[in-house]
C-alpha cells in the first residue's frame, strides 16, 4: 500500500505525521492495554467508526519502514490485542493522512466486511502447526524400503564425488520422490488427526526443505484450546521418533483475512 503523509508539523521540526494502522476491532472503552506501543514505540489508541474501530498509532515521515524492529511491533500489538478481543488483521506498512482518513478509506466503507469477519472471527484465535521430519530417522526408512536406494548409497558413501557423479543424481532423485510420497502421507495422516478439531485451517507459504512436513494456520475456538493443546501434545508424543511438531500461538488470525479488503 502507498504510504501516505500529512502536513501537519511534528513537534516544531517539520516532520510530517502519518497514521499508521494494525488492525481493525470492535470498539470498547478501555480495551487498548496502558502502555502499550507499537512501531516506533509510539503509544497505540483507537480510532472509532460506529461499533468497529481502527488500531493505530501516530507515525513521522522521518523513518522508513520496513526494519525488523518494525515488523515485531506490528506483530506484538496485533498479538497483544488478540488475547484480549477479536481482530482483523491489516497489512505491515499500511498508513494513511489521519485520523478521518483512517475513518474514511478504511472503516466506513468496509464496515460490513469487517463486521462479518469480526463476527466470524469471534472466540476464535489462530494456532501455527509446523511438522518437520526428523532428517536421520526418515532416511534411514528410505533406505530400508528401497533396494535401490540402499544400493546406490552404499557404492556412493565412500567413493569420490567425481567418480560418482551419475549415480549421486540417480540417489538423489529417489530419495527426493521417496521424501515426497512420504510427506504426503504424513501430512494427510496429521490433518485427519488435526482438522476435526479446528474451525478452519490453511496451508501456510514457505518450507520446502528435506526436513519439511506441513505447515498450517489453524483457527480454533477459545473454548477448545486447552483441549485441542493437549491433543496436540499426545500427537507429538506418538510420532516423535520421525516427525517434530511444533504450536506456535495463539496469535493474531493473519491466515483467515486474506480476502476482506485492506486486511
Amino acid at each position: 500500500m502507498t504510504t501516505a503523509t500529512s502536513t501537519e508539523q511534528e513537534h516544531g521540526l517539520g516532520l510530517e505525521r502519518g497514521c499508521y494502522v494494525y488492525g481493525v476491532v470492535p470498539f470498547g472503552d478501555g480495551l487498548i492495554p496502558t502502555g502499550l506501543t507499537g512501531v516506533g514505540d509510539a503509544p497505540v489508541r483507537l480510532v472509532r467508526h460506529a461499533d468497529i474501530a481502527a488500531v493505530v498509532s501516530d507515525v513521522t515521515s522521518d523513518r522508513a519502514l520496513g526494519r525488523a524492529a518494525d515488523l515485531v511491533a506490528h506483530s506484538e500489538v496485533l498479538d497483544t490485542l488478540a488475547g484480549l478481543t477479536t481482530v482483523v488483521p491489516v497489512h505491515f506498512g499500511s498508513v494513511l493522512l489521519d485520523d478521518d482518513s483512517v475513518v474514511e478509506e478504511v472503516l466506513a466503507p468496509g464496515r460490513e466486511d469487517f463486521a462479518d469477519l469480526l463476527a466470524e472471527l469471534e472466540g476464535r484465535v489462530q494456532l501455527n502447526l509446523r511438522a518437520t521430519y526428523v532428517e536421520d530417522a526418515v532416511l534411514a526408512e528410505v533406505v530400508a524400503a528401497d533396494p535401490e536406494v540402499a544400493a546406490l548409497r552404499e557404492r556412493t558413501r565412500d567413493l569420490p564425488e567425481d567418480q560418482t557423479y551419475g549415480e549421486r543424481v540417480r540417489l538423489g532423485e529417489l530419495v527426493a520422490r521417496a521424501l515426497e510420497r512420504k510427506r504426503e502421507e504424513d501430512t494427510a495422516v496429521l490433518m485427519e488427526a488435526v482438522t476435526p478439531r479446528v474451525a478452519a485451517w490453511v496451508e501456510r507459504g514457505g518450507g520446502g526443505g528435506i526436513d519439511d512436513v506441513v505447515d498450517v494456520a489453524l483457527l480454533v475456538d477459545t473454548v477448545n484450546l486447552e483441549s485441542f493443546e493437549e491433543h496436540l501434545e499426545g500427537l507429538a508424543e506418538a510420532v516423535h521418533e520421525r516427525i517434530r511438531l511444533r504450536l506456535v500461538g495463539p496469535v493474531a488470525p493473519y491466515d483467515f483475512v486474506g480476502g476482506a479488503g485492506w486486511a
